[in-house]
């Protein structure tokens, strides 16, 4: 039934626009599971870690869990390793899915005093977009992971700015974005962020909100989030939501009433022995946090 060079993507949107998707093909039916603006997805950091890529696919598709965000070393075996045959194959794997490869979650910082060592986090940084860019992604997740006290923290955090604006010019011309993670012992405090920020100056370098307790310090979730708002990029990193005391709700409110057009990708810590109905069971729990978001 498929058409000879159309994409499986592609199929299933023009069978579901002509009324059949879900009538002739109601194991083939999908869509991204989204309210209002807000889209649901996966980074692989403990649930899908041991998953190949045609397994994680499957599982997403299984879960109507439209988009992954690929972190590294992980059993996805999507590494700058690949050969360019297989960067197709990885592309095309996700191109004849409905699931959006976001992009790569890598562990490069730039807060090293070593010359040497940031150097080569930006060279490495370099390679992963290029790889994105090959497999059809969109963009990498980059960290400041530390303020080293030798050091002053005006000057690391000018390192850590330079240093993206570097990676974040050169991603320009892949069309990729760089995600900066907001994470780190002490950078991870939204203050620090913003003083790193301040001095971006590359338009595809954001901030990916990553729901820290640092983000509840004085003055509050409210004035943090806030202060760093206008650089979010298009995904955020949550925990399980029914694990913890983050006030989710709270958060939902935030972010709908900026209209944050954007992914809300998991990044669980928990080992649930099936993976596949916890993670059923946090789709359920974002679409009730997104309705209450949007109900007041």
């Amino acid at each position: 039934m498929k058409l000879p060079g159309i994409s499986r993507r592609t199929f299933l949107q023009q069978a579901a626009w002509a009324g059949v998707g879900t009538s002739l093909l109601p194991s083939l039916a999908f869509r991204h599971h989204e309210v209002g603006s807000l889209k649901f997805g996966l980074v692989t950091y403990e649930w899908a870690k041991s998953w190949d890529l045609p397994t994680l696919i499957a599982n997403c598709e299984k879960t109507n869990v439209l988009g992954v965000e690929l972190r590294t070393q992980h059993q996805h075996g999507v590494e700058v390793s690949l050969t360019k045959a297989q960067r197709e194959e990885v592309k095309k794997r996700f191109q004849d899915s409905p699931v959006t490869c976001l992009g790569y979650g890598s562990n490069f910082e730039y807060h090293s005093p070593d010359p040497a060592v940031l150097q080569e986090n930006i060279a490495q940084t370099k390679a992963y977009i290029q790889l994105c860019h090959e497999i059809g992604a969109t963009g990498i997740k980059v960290k400041p992971n530390y303020l080293p006290p030798e050091v002053s923290r005006s000057k690391t955090t000018a390192q850590i700015a330079e240093s993206l604006n570097e990676v974040g010019k050169f991603a320009q011309d892949f069309g990729q974005q760089i995600r900066v993670e907001v994470h780190g012992q002490h950078t991870q405090e939204l203050p620090v962020m913003k003083e790193i920020f301040d001095q971006v100056t590359e338009s595809n370098v954001k901030i990916c909100w990553n729901c820290n307790n640092e983000d509840l310090l004085p003055p509050g979730l409210t004035q943090n989030f806030d202060s760093v708002k206008k650089w979010f990029g298009d995904t955020v990193h949550v925990r399980e939501f029914n694990s913890g005391n983050y006030p989710y709700p709270e958060l939902f409110k935030l972010f709908t009433s900026m209209n944050y057009n954007g992914w809300i990708l998991l990044e669980a810590r928990t080992n649930p022995t099936d993976k596949i109905a916890a993670l059923r069971e946090q789709l359920e729990l974002f679409q009730d946090l997104v309705n209450q978001a949007t109900a007041t």
